[in-house]
């Protein structure tokens, strides 16, 4: 009875809410700039705009509309939606409804963990976002459960466990909806997990399939892996994929493998540090793509997977492409799965190359070193050369808008004795800690590139002393926007990289930008409140005096009064 009251007054409070989103504005989000109905600002996750009224020559003139506390000083990765006016967003223990206009809350829905959840999330406690479908939101939790709430009232419809934390697993990443199946991923190869994907029926939360990233014994893979490795062998999927309703695939990439050191699982380990295109409604593997086999350095290769169109040799290609933490740019035919470029973003010293015929990386002395139990330094750290954050890409420039890490790291292995016999839910690492970034510029520790997909190459680079971990989003108005570890908000000329225009908020920003249209006019939202290794652990002295606190902070351009004026007052 009190939910249907609540129910009942929303609606009339907020007449413009729809009650459901079919499959196809699902579809076709990237074509109605009013909503934000899916992670990355589309299926393709391109993160583009076609809005043009913010641009480059009236950014200037960007305002702030209104900001919103989260209450939280963790950080805030997660990526807004935005549905008829209504923002929902999500942080690790919360899911909030705010009006669009105002800032205003309709609704908040707690989580309460049991104790010690936290003890196996390995790199900071976030969240990074939801999905939505018919009526519902949907989202993940860090002990491991997949939710779906009423888009209305924020009422729980449904919970169900995927995996139990005390074997290391946790859940961070945004679910994934296609074609009809509610699509999600685990954390935790730090923690010796078997990395899976699971799909979920939108309306009851029943498990439909569930797809292991580490083959069992006796499947295909299995034999890249020495006996007994496998069982806790890493190959998480935290980060979302992309999906082609056309071919009916989802690109989803997966995690490094468990220890970080490979002393005790020296082979390929499939099908960590892959790419894998499977059917949404059976969980079915179509292609994979390994990028960094027996990856002894944290590289991973879950970083998101964003489709675009080129013609390459005279053919026109639809691809799916990845800006490694290895330091690659991938580019793969999404069809077939075969490679079609592979080129070095940032500086690289732990390959050469990528053999265009094998699709393997050739090692350098380095790497060779490494997996002979060396301490040797190479680049990138492990902080990768592009780390979670997502990058953008605009059809229109044919190019990538990406915040690269440019600094390498002392990688000292432990004994493969001490690394032996480790149980899933303790730490995997295999290396001595602490260890050393090294840079070669401390002025430059990290850059905002815009990037050729096909040759690796930047058009232009913007240096800054702290690397931005922040997603960037770009615009058919000729501006990428980001966020910086120092809290300002910036937008950049997508031509040239001359800063435009900045905001300093209260907090470093992690988050990822979206933009959005109602009543005619556009809006630019993003999370501010930083989190992360880096941040934890890089004793980075320009964030010093940062402040810790997360928000959510929605942008306007200014428009100046013209209502009465007051009349002055005689002297």
């Amino acid at each position: 009875m009190r939910s249907t009251l609540i129910a009942a007054l929303v609606s009339a409070a907020f007449p413009m809410m729809a009650l459901a989103q079919t499959a196809d504005e699902l579809k076709n989000d990237e074509k109605t700039p009013g909503d934000v109905l899916t992670y990355g600002m589309g299926y393709s996750q391109n993160r583009f705009s076609p809005l043009t009224q913010i641009n480059r020559d009236n950014v200037k003139r960007l305002v702030p509309a209104w900001s919103y506390s989260m209450a939280d000083n963790r950080g805030q990765e997660a990526q807004a939606l935005v549905k008829d006016g209504i923002i929902y967003l999500t942080d690790h223990e919360k899911t909030v409804a705010l009006d669009a206009l105002s800032g205003k809350q309709i609704w908040k829905s707690v989580i309460e963990y049991p104790p010690d959840t936290t003890r196996v999330v390995c790199c900071g406690i976030v969240n990074r976002g939801a999905a939505m479908f018919d009526g519902k939101l949907y989202r993940t939790t860090l002990d491991a459960h997949v939710i779906a709430l009423d888009l209305k009232t924020g009422k729980e419809i449904w919970r169900t466990k995927s995996a139990d934390p005390k074997d290391g697993y946790s859940m961070t990443g945004a679910p994934l909806v296609a074609n009809g199946v509610v699509i999600a991923g685990v954390a935790g190869a730090e923690f010796g997990v078997r990395g899976y994907l699971e799909g979920f029926d939108p309306q009851s939360g029943k498990s439909l399939w569930r797809t292991y990233t580490i083959p069992a014994k006796g499947e295909p893979g299995s034999e890249t892996w020495p006996d007994g490795a496998a069982s806790h062998g890493g190959g998480s999927t935290w980060i979302t994929g992309s999906y082609d309703p056309e071919l009916d695939l989802v690109f989803w990439g997966t995690g490094n493998p468990a220890p970080w050191n490979p002393l005790n699982r020296l082979g390929d380990n499939l099908y960590t540090n892959s790419v894998l295109a499977i059917q949404p409604k059976t969980g079915k593997v179509v292609w994979h793509y390994q990028m960094t086999p027996s990856d002894p350095f944290d590289y991973d290769g879950v970083n998101e997977w964003v489709q675009g169109e080129f013609t390459i040799d005279g053919t026109p290609r639809k691809v799916v492409m990845q800006a490694n933490r290895n330091g690659f740019l991938y580019v793969l035919e999404r069809a077939t799965g075969k490679l079609l470029a592979a080129n070095k973003f940032v500086k690289v010293t732990w390959a050469e190359r990528v053999d265009m015929t094998t699709g393997r990386p050739v090692w350098s002395a380095e790497t060779k070193a490494a997996l002979d139990g060396k301490t040797v330094q190479v680049w990138p750290s492990l902080v990768g050369g592009k780390n979670w954050h997502p990058m953008s890409y605009s059809p229109l420039s044919k190019l990538i808008y990406v915040n690269t890490m440019d600094f390498g790291w002392e990688y000292p292995p432990l004994p493969s004795s001490e690394v032996a016999n480790l149980k899933p839910g303790e730490p995997h690492y295999g290396v001595k800690r602490p260890w050393s970034y090294l840079f070669d510029d401390p002025n430059g520790r990290g850059y905002l590139r815009a990037v050729d997909p096909l040759t690796g190459q930047s058009k232009w680079a913007v240096p800054f002393k702290s690397p931005n971990f922040s997603g960037t989003l770009v615009t058919a108005g000729g501006l990428v926007f980001t966020g910086r570890l120092t809290g300002e908000f910036t937008a950049v000329d997508a031509d040239s990289g001359k800063i435009l225009w900045e905001f300093q908020t209260s907090a470093g920003i992690v988050g990822q930008p979206i933009t959005w249209e109602l009543n005619g006019k556009q809006y630019v939202t993003i999370t501010n409140g930083a989190t992360g290794p880096y941040v934890m652990r890089a004793g980075d002295p320009n964030l010093a005096n940062v402040p810790a606190g997360g928000s959510i902070w929605t942008f306007k351009i200014f428009e100046e009064y013209s209502g009465p004026q007051r009349a002055a007052s005689a002297n």
